[in-house]
């Protein structure tokens, strides 16, 4: 299994999971309460913590961090839009921001614990005390952030993406950890990520096909499509 494949599982899950969130449940003859609805969400809990953990294996290997950062930047800003339009029927909603800017404070908080480790503790060992205390102090803030900015899962996100991080060189505990740091402080719906377990594991650390900027673009593209659907299917409006 290699990083390609995990990110398509990634996508369709996370489709099936917006479609539900963004049209289905609006449709009156089904509802939020359907069968239909239930099961197509819970699919979706397996989508954010295979992008957790495939943003942890980003930061292990690019070598341009500032790069990667200015990247999620750019599709926070790009997504929004069509973010708000699909879920808020709103063109522009503070009270609710997409995934990348979840994604983005996780990624600023762990290059911060990263960058304290490697500057701190490794060069005087003594220095584990204060090493812990700024690493909790980064860690605040990126929660923090998270939880005023409203983003998706919220501090919730960015603590998922600590503990993955934390543990990412005991793969079972990375996955198993992050998803229960999901259930207890975001949904107990989020069990149902546990279904990638056996995927995680099965990742061989390849990259597989360079679609890099394929799977970035799918997320406002899809959510425009949505949008787009649910009001031919009159469960949205337009905005002119």
């Amino acid at each position: 299994m290699n990083g390609s494949k995990l990110k398509l599982i990634a996508v369709i899950t996370m489709l099936i999971d917006h479609v539900a969130y963004g049209i289905v449940w609006k449709i009156p003859s089904i509802g939020s309460e359907s069968p239909l609805y239930v099961s197509m969400r819970c699919i979706g809990r397996m989508a954010f913590p295979i992008y957790i953990f495939l943003l942890i294996e980003g930061f292990k290997y690019t070598r341009n961090k500032l790069k990667y950062a200015a990247r999620l930047l750019a599709f926070c800003f790009i997504s929004e839009v069509p973010f708000d339009l699909a879920f808020n029927s709103s063109i522009f909603e503070l009270g609710y921001q997409n995934v990348f800017f979840t994604l983005l404070i996780g990624f600023v908080t762990i290059c911060g614990m990263d960058a304290v480790w490697t500057k701190l503790y490794k060069c005087q060992k003594e220095c584990i005390i204060p090493t812990v205390i700024l690493d909790i102090l980064i860690v605040g803030a990126g929660c923090a952030l998270a939880f005023y900015l409203k983003t998706d899962y919220k501090f919730a996100g960015v603590l998922a993406i600590v503990v993955m991080y934390l543990f990412r060189e005991i793969r079972v505990l990375q996955i198993m950890l992050g998803i229960v740091v999901l259930m207890c402080l975001s949904s107990l719906t989020e069990v149902f990520a546990m279904m990638i377990i056996p995927c995680v594991l099965a990742y061989n650390g390849e990259r597989g096909v360079g679609l890099k900027y394929f799977f970035y673009a799918f997320y406002p593209v899809h959510l425009a499509i949505i949008y787009v659907v649910a009001v031919l299917l009159g469960v949205n409006f337009w905005f002119i």
